[in-house]
C-alpha cells in the first residue's frame, strides 16, 4: 500500500508540474502593417522647422493564412495592398511565403522569403512580380499561441512593359499572429 501511494504521489506531481502541451503545428492567420522610410531631403540640421529626418514613403497592409509545420517552419499565402505615396504607385501582391526560425527559444528569430505576382485588378494597379526577403523576431504571449512579429523586409517589385521597371524598398513591419 505504501508503494502504491508513493507511486500515485509521484505521478500526480509529474502531472501537476508538467508543462502544458504547446501547439507546434496547424493553421494560423496573420495581419501586418509595414512602412518604408526615406531620408527627407528638405531636412537641415539645426533648423527650427518641424521637418523630420525620415519620412514615410510607402505603406503595406498584409493578410496571411498559412500552415505551421513544426516549431521551426511555416508556409503562408499572402494578399497584400501596397501604396507608394511618393511615386503614386499602387500594388496588389499575392504571394507565397516561407518562414524558418533560426533561433528557437521562448521567443524566436526568423528569416523569411516570398515570391508572387502583382495583380492588376484595374488600371490603377501595376502588374508584375514580387520578391521579398526578411528578418525578424517573434514574441509569444504567455500561452505560446498568439504572437507579435517585428522585423525588416527587403522587397523588389518588377512591373511595367515587359517588367522593365523596378522598385526596391526596405520596410519595417509589425504583425499579429493568431495560432
Amino acid at each position: 500500500m505504501k508503494q502504491a501511494s508513493t507511486l500515485f504521489m509521484v505521478l500526480l506531481g509529474i502531472n501537476l508540474y508538467a508543462q502544458d502541451d504547446i501547439k507546434t503545428n496547424g493553421i494560423f492567420y496573420k495581419i501586418s502593417l509595414a512602412t518604408t522610410l526615406t531620408v527627407n531631403e528638405d531636412f537641415t540640421l539645426g533648423d527650427d522647422t518641424i521637418e523630420r529626418f525620415f519620412r514615410t514613403s510607402a505603406f503595406f497592409l498584409n493578410n496571411t493564412v498559412g500552415f505551421q509545420f513544426d516549431d521551426r517552419s511555416a508556409l503562408g499565402l499572402n494578399a497584400e495592398y501596397n501604396w507608394h505615396s511618393e511615386s503614386g504607385l499602387q500594388f496588389l501582391p499575392v504571394h507565397l511565403s516561407f518562414q524558418y526560425n533560426i533561433v528557437d527559444f521562448d521567443d524566436t528569430l526568423f528569416i523569411r522569403v516570398s515570391y508572387g505576382r502583382l495583380v492588376g485588378i484595374n488600371s490603377d494597379f501595376e502588374k508584375g512580380t514580387l520578391y521579398k526577403v526578411g528578418l525578424g523576431a517573434r514574441l509569444f504571449d504567455e500561452n505560446f499561441k498568439n504572437s507579435w512579429l517585428i522585423g525588416i523586409d527587403f522587397t523588389r517589385k518588377r512591373f511595367g512593359f515587359r517588367q522593365l521597371e523596378k522598385l526596391s524598398s526596405l520596410s519595417f513591419f509589425l504583425e499579429f499572429m493568431l495560432f
